[in-house]
């Protein structure tokens, strides 16, 4: 027999009702990130390219690189990788089938936060 009340229930969980979780963020920022890191792989193609050009063009783009905005750029560029790094730690560990249980992938996703955090502000003040 059909159900009559079918197109009264939702189809998946609706946002009243479903609570996004600390790993289902930052899956998705992974996957953010990931797409941001073009950012600044394009940057730095753009100034390898006008290296390869000339010195005008050079000293252009080389300006415009090492300006306040490439700078936060390029910053949020090395945390994007570092971040992009660990998630990708993560999913190895769990590709082993190793700290799958709630307790342990929160864990891993803090590790993640504050691990990017670190190694971002080290790498910035080591180079």
């Amino acid at each position: 027999m059909a159900d009559v009340n079918r197109g009264n229930r939702p189809l998946s969980p609706h946002l009243q009702i479903y609570r996004p979780q600390l790993n289902s963020a930052t899956s998705i920022f992974t996957r953010i990130t990931g797409n941001g890191l073009i950012v600044g792989s394009l940057m730095i193609v753009w100034w390898l390219l006008a290296a390869a050009t000339s010195e005008e063009y050079f000293n252009t783009v080389n300006a415009f690189v090492t300006s306040w905005f490439g700078d936060l750029v390029m910053f949020l560029s090395l945390w994007a990788l570092w971040y992009h790094t660990l998630a990708g730690v993560r999913h190895l560990i769990w590709d082993n089938a190793k700290m799958l249980d709630l307790k342990s992938a929160e864990m891993l996703s803090w590790i993640i936060i504050g691990g990017s955090a670190v190694l971002t502000i080290l790498t910035a003040l080591i180079v």
